[in-house]
């Protein structure tokens, strides 16, 4: 053939070389391959669709511009949103999608029609995100989902009869008057205080004489500064998880810093109430006990709960018991302490109406000693006040549910089950298609007149429907004491060197306090 001609066979190119012989050499490991890679190809196919079915879904409601990876959450970021969610809605009528990450998508709602349509609804708390919750909370009532929801309601509403609360008002009336105390003490008069603390340290001391007839903490500051700030800091965490979508996967989650320490504090927000309830059951096996408090002057939450029983004989487990009894501290003591701090705020901002509110008490209250259940109902306009501050600055800024069918809105638009649905009380109570100049503190927008104009689902800071919040009349009957007392003895102003930065946590805070100047009347 040539003298150049390779012959075939020699070993300069050895027949067979090549990809096929390293194949079958390697089989193994071409077998590993496959099978790892088959998953993981199955994994993006499957979240491919995903994101394709959410855009579909969407495509109705138009929307801000999103990130393809970190979806609205680089837009959008914590420190901002606020003030970004009282302009969307100008923009985007009713509704719109919220990306977090590219495989995550809610629909945010705030128009009043939307907010009936699905409030009227019983489909299920979010998981997605009570799964984030539950570890802090329990399986109380906040969570609870279907027949077990319904069950607990139904032995847990005993406890917030107005027969039930009305016996909590000097409790309240105590717990008031001694923060009122440790002002008198603090204040100066070049120095302005931040309120918030010892507004939370009242609230806690009130519901855990309510829950567990103790009459002390507030003398042990060592113990309620503690648990306040395990719960403000449990509460920073929890939010922390629900604005990073990488969060969203427990197995990231496990590996990152807050894991542990969010699972550190949840052990230690439960251990006091489960003592306290371990001791309850066990002086109760004593008849004598038994009879002490049928003889109480008043019967406290926990208290209830362990008589409470269903049609069928039923009742609380303990584990349920400490579920629904540390639901009841740790979320009451958070909201209270919000709507009341920011209620202070507004009547500092508007001395006017402040003015206005302390005639009214001083009207029908000698003083602080004298304050009744019957005094509450004759409190209109200060009521109207704390409604306006909740509608400002609404301790719990959205709340969100599992579309377990679909739901079709009043416009025609529809979004199919499984998706979720966020409440997003923030924003619809600062939309201006709702309410007229919706920045400006207004407690006329909720005397007798207003009220009957005004879109029955326009105002929601304890939610609505079957699911609205159970601990409500407790929340504003604290708040009330804590107004008119306060009233009595203070002049509150503001500082006008240090506004409140709001920032959205478990709770609507403020990130550097609410600071005001407090001056003893004569």
């Amino acid at each position: 053939m040539g003298s150049d001609a390779v012959p075939m066979g020699s070993d300069a190119f050895p027949m067979g070389s090549g990809a096929v012989p390293w194949l079958e050499r390697h089989w193994a490991l071409s077998l590993v391959l496959t099978f790892a890679l088959a998953p993981l190809l199955l994994l993006v196919f499957k979240l491919y669709l995903r994101r394709q079915g959410l855009l579909r879904v969407m495509r109705p409601f138009p929307g801000p511009p999103t990130h393809w990876l970190y979806g609205h959450t680089s837009e959008y970021p914590v420190e901002t949103e606020l003030e970004a969610f009282k302009m969307l809605p100008q923009k985007y009528p009713s509704a719109f999608p919220f990306w977090i990450g590219p495989f995550h998508a809610n629909l945010h709602i705030y128009d009043p029609e939307y907010v009936r349509t699905f409030l009227n609804r019983q489909d299920l708390k979010t998981q997605l995100f009570y799964r984030f919750v539950i570890p802090s909370l329990g399986n109380g009532l906040v969570s609870l989902n279907g027949k077990k929801w319904q069950s607990h309601r139904r032995l847990v509403t005993p406890a917030f009869h107005f027969n039930v609360l009305k016996t909590y008002i000097h409790l309240m009336k105590d717990s008031v008057s001694m923060m009122l105390d440790e002002w008198e003490k603090l204040r100066t008069e070049d120095t302005s205080m931040d309120i918030f603390e010892p507004m939370s340290f009242m609230s806690l001391n009130s519901i855990l004489k309510s829950a567990f007839s103790v009459q002390d903490f507030y003398q042990e500051k060592s113990f309620l500064s503690t648990y306040f700030q395990k719960v403000h800091r449990t509460g920073k965490l929890i939010y922390n998880r629900m604005s990073n979508y990488l969060y969203y996967s427990d197995f990231i989650y496990k590996l990152s810093p807050d894991f542990r320490e969010f699972q550190d504090l949840c052990q230690e927000l439960k251990k006091h109430p489960a003592k306290v309830i371990q001791d309850k059951k066990a002086s109760l096996k004593n008849p004598g006990e038994q009879d002490k408090v049928q003889k109480k002057k008043y019967l406290d939450f926990l208290d209830i709960l362990f008589q409470a029983r269903d049609t069928n004989g039923g009742h609380l487990t303990d584990e349920e018991l400490l579920d629904e009894v540390n639901t009841f501290m740790f979320a009451g003591q958070d909201t209270v302490s919000s709507g009341l701090s920011w209620t202070f705020y507004c009547l500092a901002m508007n001395p006017e109406y402040q003015k206005k509110c302390r005639e009214e008490i001083q009207g029908i209250l000698e003083d602080g000693d004298s304050i009744t259940w019957d005094h509450l109902s004759q409190m209109p306009y200060s009521t109207q006040c704390i409604k306006e501050a909740l509608r400002l600055y609404p301790p719990i800024i959205r709340i969100s549910r599992e579309l377990k069918e679909p739901i079709t809105f009043p416009d025609g638009r529809s979004i199919p089950q499984g998706l979720i649905i966020v409440l997003n009380i923030w924003a619809l109570h600062h939309n201006p298609a709702v309410w007229e100049n919706p920045e400006v503190f207004d407690p006329e927008r909720f005397s007798p007149e207003n009220n009957e104009k005004r879109h029955s689902f326009a105002f929601v800071p304890f939610s609505a429907g079957t699911r609205n919040c159970i601990g409500q009349q407790f929340a504003m009957m604290l708040m009330k004491v804590g107004l008119a007392l306060t009233l009595l003895r203070f002049e509150l102003f503001p500082d006008p060197k240090k506004h409140p930065i709001l920032t959205p946590h478990f709770i609507l805070r403020s990130k550097n306090g609410i600071h005001l100047y407090t001056k003893p009347l004569q």
